[in-house]
C-alpha cells in the first residue's frame, strides 16, 4: 500500500513538473524539441530527410535522441532564414540485425540524404558499406573502426580517433617513467583495436605491454576476480582499463577485494569509462579513488552551460527510463553532428538547388532496389570543409575524423575529480592550456598537479614490485654436462633443488649490490630427458613459470624478442676447435724453400767460390795484413761464400775486386735467410691454424644450445654433418673416433666452454679460424622487466670488481682469468719445438762431424785424405803453371820498352799501385810454386818473399 502511494505522489509531481514547463515563456526550447523544427511557413521550406539509428532503450541512445532533437530546434532558431530544414528519422535499434533492418528501410522507403549512427560498432561496417555504394555520408559519433578516409569517403567520425587516446596514454607513462604496463581490456572488436593502437604507442616510448589480459563482456564476477589475483602475483603494478562503464565498474569494486588497489599500485582508463564518471554510483566511486583518467577535454562556455540547463529540463519531461541520465560529451558530438550536417545542407541549396530535385536525387542501383543520391557527393564535400566552434569545441572533419583536441587528465578523488592537467598533440604534457608562448613538447609530469594515488598515497608508484607471493621464482636448466657452470642436484626428500656453479655464484653476487631485497627460490627445468629440449623452450617458462632465468644462457638475437637480457658476464663468441694434428717431419727444415731455389742457392756458392779463386789467384804472398799463407788462403778462397757468413770479422779475401763481389753475395744472403726465417715461422705457428672442412667432415655441438640453428643459418652448415653431446668427455671420445668412426673432426661452441675443454685436454686440440660473434652468458626476464636494468647493473660491479678472479678460479681451477680470454687456449706444448722437428738438421750435422774425424783420427781416413788432397793440388798446380805462363809472357812484353830507354825508368813506389810492382820471371816463378807445395811453415815463407824481392830488384838494376 505505501509503495502504490509512493507511486501516485511520483506521478502527481512529474504532472505539476509537465504543466509548469509548458506554461513557462522559458521553456519555448523544450517546445521546439518537440515539433522537429518545423513552423508555420514549414511548406514553403525544403525539407531534408535524415536518418537517425539509435538504441532508444539504452541511456546513451536516449541521451543522443534528445541532444540532436534540440540541435535541430537551436540550429533554425539562431539561423530562421535558411531555406532547408532536416527532417529527423529516427529509428530505434537494440540489436545488429534491427540496426542493418532500420538503414535499409531509411534508405529504401524514406530515401534518406544522409544518416547519423549506428551507435554500436559492430554494425559500422555494413552501414559504411552501404553509405558508399549509394552515395549517402554515414556520421557517427561513437565510431570505433579505424576503416581509412582513402577506402570510403562517405564515413565520418564526429569524435577523435582513439590512436590520440593511446598517444596520450604513452606520454603520461612516459612522463611517470613506468617501464611497462598491463592492459585489461574487453573482448571486443573494439577492444582488440585499441589494443593495436597501444601497442604501437606505447613501442614509440619504448615502454613494454607486459600483460593484455581480455576479458568477455559477459564475464562473471569469479572469472574477473581470478584475473585480478593473477596480476597480483606479476611485477607490473600500473593497470590499464579500456572497457565499457558496466564491465568496468564492476572491475573496480573486485579490484579493491584483490588487494590491487593499494599503495604502489597506477590505474588508468581510457574514454570509453571517464566520459561515464558523473553516472557512476558512490560505492563505484569510492573503490576508484586514486585512479588517473583521460577524456576529451571540453571547455565551459556560456553556451554549454545554457544546454545544459535546458537539457536537463527536457530530460526531466521526457525521461522514461527511470533515474535521470547525466550529459556527457557523446550528447554534445551528436549534438554537433546534427549542426554540421544542417550547415552543410544549406550550402549544397544555395550553391545548386537543382541538386534536390525529386525527380533526379535517386538513380537505382544496377542490382537492388536503392537508389544512389545525387545530392550525397555534394553533401559530402561540405561536410568535409564544415569548421565551426560547438558545444564540444572546435568542430572540424580531417580525413573523416573530428580533428584532435585537448585531452583532460584527472584524478580520481573523494566524491569527484580533481583535473591535474591536460595533453595535447603538439605541446605534450601541461598544466594549463592557456598558452604562454612555450611550444616545445613536453613529457614532464613536473608540469601536472598533486596526484593522490590508490592507498592515499602521495609517493608516485614506481611501476613495479616483486611479486606478493613473496619469492622470485629463479630458472635455472638443468643438465649433464659442463656443471661447472650449474650444477643442479635435486633433494628428492624435499623435493628441493641444491644449485651450484659459476653463473650461480654470479648471481648470489649480485644480489648483495642490489638496492633492494629479494627473497627467492630456485626452480629446476627438468626436461632434459627429451633428446630435443632447449634453452629456448626454457626461456618461453618466462613469465609463466620462471620470473628469471640464471644459468649459463647466452644473449642472441632471436631470443631477445621474447625475453629482456641482462648485461653478459663472460666471455662471448663462437670458436671451432679441431684436433692439434702437426705438419712437422724431420725434413722440416727444408720447406721454406722450394727445390728450384736450394738448387739454385748451391750452384751460387760453388760459382761464387770459383769467382773468388780466380780473383785472389792475382793477389801475392807479401800480404801483411793476411795470418795465413798463400797456400792456404787460396784453398779458403772456395769456402768464402759460406764461411763470411759464419766468420763476418775475419779477413777472407784482399782483392778489392772479391771485396766487392762478397759485399753482393751478402746482400743476397741475408735477404735469403731473412725470407728462409718468415717462412720456417709460418710454418710453425700461422700454418697450424689452417683448417677447412672436406665433405666427410662431422662437426659436433653442444645439445640444448643455439648452436644447432647458429650452423645451419649462418654458417651454412648441413643438418645431417651436425652431432650433439652434452659434455667435454662426450666431445673427447667423438674427436677422438673422428668422423670416419661414428665421431666428429671438428667442436663449434662458445668460448667459455671450449677454454675449459682446452684446459682439460691441453695439447690435443687447438682453436682455429674467427670468432664469431655472440652475446655471452646473461640473465633472462620477461619483457620490460625493471629488474633487467638492475641485475645489468649489479653485474658490471660484480664482473669490474675484485671476487671476480676468486669465483672464476672457485669453479674453473686455479689459474682460470677471463680478463684473458686466449690464456689457456695455447698450449704450451704445442708452441715448443721438439728434437724430432729438426731432426734431418742434426743428421746432416752429425754425419759432417763423423766424417772429419773419421778422415782426421784414423789411418783409413788420414791416407784418403792425403790421396785426395795430392789429387786436387795436383789439378790445382797444373792449372795455375799455364795461368802463370801466360802472365810470364804478358810481362816479359812490356818490360821490353824499359830496356831500350834506362834513363826514363823508374821504379814504382808501392803506394801507387798494389799489383804493378810485383813482377816474377816465368821459371823462377814455377819454382818457388814448386817450393811453396812442399814447405809449410811461415819463416820459410817470409825468407823466400825476402829473396823474391832481392830478386827482382837485381833484374830491374
Amino acid at each position: 500500500m505505501l509503495k502504490i502511494i509512493h507511486r501516485s505522489r511520483f506521478l502527481v509531481f512529474l504532472v505539476l513538473i509537465h504543466f509548469f514547463i509548458i506554461d513557462n515563456p522559458y521553456c519555448s526550447d523544450a517546445r521546439d524539441v518537440k515539433v522537429n523544427g518545423t513552423s508555420k511557413d514549414s511548406r514553403s521550406l525544403l525539407a531534408v530527410p535524415i536518418g537517425v539509428v539509435l538504441d532508444l532503450n539504452s541511456p546513451l541512445g536516449f541521451m543522443a535522441d534528445l541532444c540532436m532533437k534540440m540541435a535541430v530546434s537551436d540550429f533554425y532558431e539562431a539561423h530562421p532564414k535558411y531555406k532547408t530544414r532536416l527532417k529527423l528519422h529516427t529509428k530505434n535499434a537494440d540489436s545488429v540485425l534491427d540496426a542493418n533492418f532500420a538503414v535499409l528501410e531509411l534508405l529504401k522507403h524514406e530515401e534518406v540524404h544522409g544518416i547519423i549512427g549506428p551507435q554500436g560498432s559492430t554494425e559500422e561496417t555494413f552501414f559504411a558499406e552501404l553509405g558508399r555504394k549509394v552515395h549517402v555520408p554515414i556520421i557517427s559519433f561513437t565510431a570505433k573502426t579505424r576503416r581509412s578516409y582513402k577506402e570510403n569517403r562517405y564515413f565520418f567520425r564526429a569524435m577523435p580517433d582513439d590512436a590520440v587516446q593511446a598517444q596520450a596514454l604513452a606520454a603520461i607513462c612516459l612522463g611517470f617513467e613506468w617501464p611497462e604496463v598491463a592492459v585489461l581490456y574487453e573482448d571486443t572488436e573494439n577492444g582488440n583495436q585499441f589494443v593495436s593502437y597501444l601497442n604501437k604507442a606505447f613501442q614509440e616510448v619504448e615502454i613494454g605491454l607486459a600483460y593484455m589480459i581480455a576479458i568477455p563482456s559477459s564475464a562473471e564476477n569469479c572469472h574477473i576476480l581470478k584475473e585480478l589475483n593473477k596480476l597480483a602475483t606479476k611485477q607490473t603494478r600500473i593497470f590499464l582499463v579500456h572497457m565499457n562503464p558496466s564491465l568496468g565498474y564492476r572491475l573496480f569494486n573486485l579490484a579493491k577485494r584483490a588487494g590491487v588497489m593499494n599503495e604502489g599500485y597506477a590505474w588508468l582508463i581510457t574514454n570509453s569509462l571517464s566520459i561515464f564518471m558523473n553516472s557512476i554510483d558512490s560505492v563505484t566511486h569510492d573503490s576508484m579513488e586514486g585512479v588517473l583518467g583521460i577524456r576529451p577535454y571540453v571547455s565551459r562556455t556560456k553556451d554549454l552551460e545554457s544546454f545544459q540547463d535546458r537539457w536537463k529540463r527536457n530530460m526531466i519531461v521526457n525521461n522514461t527510463m527511470g533515474p535521470n541520465i547525466e550529459l556527457n560529451v557523446y550528447g554534445l558530438w551528436a549534438y554537433d553532428a546534427v549542426t554540421a550536417l544542417a550547415t552543410a545542407v544549406e550550402k549544397v541549396i544555395s550553391v545548386d538547388s537543382t541538386l534536390f530535385d525529386v525527380n533526379t536525387t535517386r538513380n537505382r542501383t544496377d542490382k537492388t532496389n536503392l537508389r544512389i543520391s545525387t545530392f550525397g557527393p555534394g553533401l559530402l564535400n561540405e561536410l568535409s570543409s564544415t569548421k565551426f566552434r560547438g558545444l564540444s569545441g572546435e568542430f572540424q572533419l580531417v580525413d573523416g575524423k573530428l580533428k584532435p583536441s585537448a585531452v583532460e587528465i584527472f584524478n580520481v578523488i573523494g566524491t569527484g575529480e580533481k583535473t591535474i592537467g591536460f595533453w595535447t598533440p603538439d605541446r605534450g604534457l601541461r598544466r594549463e592550456l592557456s598558452s604562454n608562448g612555450e611550444s616545445t613538447y613536453s613529457t614532464s609530469t613536473k608540469e601536472l598537479k598533486n596526484i593522490m594515488w590508490p592507498g592515499d598515497s602521495l609517493t608516485r608508484p614506481k611501476g613495479w614490485a616483486i611479486p606478493t607471493s613473496g619469492k622470485l621464482r629463479v630458472g635455472v636448466p638443468w643438465k649433464h654436462g659442463f656443471m661447472e657452470f650449474v650444477d643442479v642436484t635435486i633433494d628428492r626428500a624435499r623435493n628441493h633443488p641444491n644449485v651450484t656453479g659459476f653463473s650461480i655464484d654470479i648471481f648470489l653476487a649480485t644480489l648483495d649490490l642490489l638496492p633492494f631485497p629479494i627473497n627467492y627460490e630456485f626452480s629446476y627445468y627438468n626436461d632434459t630427458e627429451n633428446i630435443d629440449w632447449s634453452y629456448d623452450d626454457m626461456l618461453h617458462k618466462i613469465p609463466q613459470e620462471f620470473d628469471m632465468v640464471v644459468g649459463d644462457t647466452t644473449i642472441w638475437a632471436p631470443r631477445a624478442i621474447d625475453v629482456d637480457f641482462s648485461l653478459p658476464y663472460s666471455e662471448s663468441g663462437v670458436v671451432l676447435v679441431v684436433k692439434n694434428k702437426k705438419p712437422f717431419d724431420m725434413w722440416i727444415f727444408i720447406k721454406p724453400l722450394r727445390w728450384d731455389l736450394w738448387l739454385a742457392i748451391i750452384v751460387a756458392c760453388i760459382l761464387m767460390g770459383i769467382v773468388l779463386r780466380i780473383l785472389e789467384n792475382r793477389v801475392t804472398s807479401n800480404d801483411t795484413d793476411s795470418v795465413r799463407t798463400h797456400k792456404e788462403r787460396r784453398g779458403m778462397i772456395h769456402w768464402s761464400p759460406v764461411a763470411v757468413l759464419a766468420f763476418p770479422e775475419r779477413n777472407m779475401v784482399s782483392n778489392n775486386w772479391s771485396f766487392i763481389v762478397l759485399v753482393f753475395w751478402l746482400f743476397m744472403a741475408f735477404i735469403l735467410m731473412q725470407s728462409y726465417t718468415a717462412n720456417l715461422s709460418a710454418i710453425l705457428t700461422v700454418d697450424q691454424l689452417k683448417f677447412a672442412f672436406s665433405d666427410n667432415y662431422y662437426v659436433g655441438f653442444q645439445e640444448g644450445s643455439f648452436m644447432k640453428q647458429f650452423l645451419t643459418e649462418q654458417l651454412h652448415i648441413s643438418e645431417s654433418r651436425l652431432r650433439s653431446y652434452s659434455s667435454a668427455e662426450e666431445y673427447h671420445n667423438a674427436m677422438s673416433k673422428g668422423s670416419k668412426n661414428g665421431g666428429i673432426d671438428a667442436i663449434f661452441d662458445e668460448i667459455p666452454y671450449m677454454k675449459l675443454f682446452l684446459n682439460k685436454y691441453d695439447s690435443q686440440y687447438k682453436m682455429v679460424g674467427p670468432t664469431y660473434k655472440t652475446g655471452g652468458f646473461g640473465f633472462a626476464f620477461p619483457v620490460g622487466s625493471p629488474l633487467a636494468a638492475h641485475f645489468s647493473k649489479a653485474i658490471l660491479g660484480v664482473t669490474q670488481g675484485p671476487n671476480m678472479t676468486a669465483i672464476e678460479q672457485k669453479n674453473f681451477g686455479p689459474g682460470y682469468s677471463s680478463q684473458d680470454p686466449l690464456s689457456s687456449t695455447i698450449s704450451q706444448q704445442t708452441s715448443s719445438l721438439s728434437l724430432y722437428d729438426f731432426a734431418g738438421l742434426f743428421l746432416i750435422i752429425g754425419s759432417v762431424t763423423v766424417f772429419a774425424l773419421f778422415c782426421s783420427e784414423t789411418a783409413i781416413g788420414r791416407k784418403l785424405t792425403d790421396k785426395t788432397g795430392r789429387f786436387i793440388q795436383s789439378c790445382f798446380s797444373f792449372k795455375t803453371s799455364r795461368v802463370n805462363s801466360m802472365e810470364d809472357a804478358s810481362v816479359d812484353g812490356d818490360s821490353a820498352e824499359p830496356v831500350q830507354d834506362q834513363d826514363n825508368f823508374s821504379v814504382p813506389s808501392p803506394v801507387e799501385g798494389s799489383n804493378s810492382h810485383f813482377v816474377e820471371e816465368g821459371p823462377q816463378h814455377v819454382d818457388e810454386e814448386i817450393h811453396e807445395i812442399e814447405l809449410s811453415n811461415e819463416t820459410y815463407a817470409a825468407q823466400n818473399l825476402g829473396m823474391r824481392i832481392e830478386n827482382n830488384e837485381e833484374r830491374t838494376s
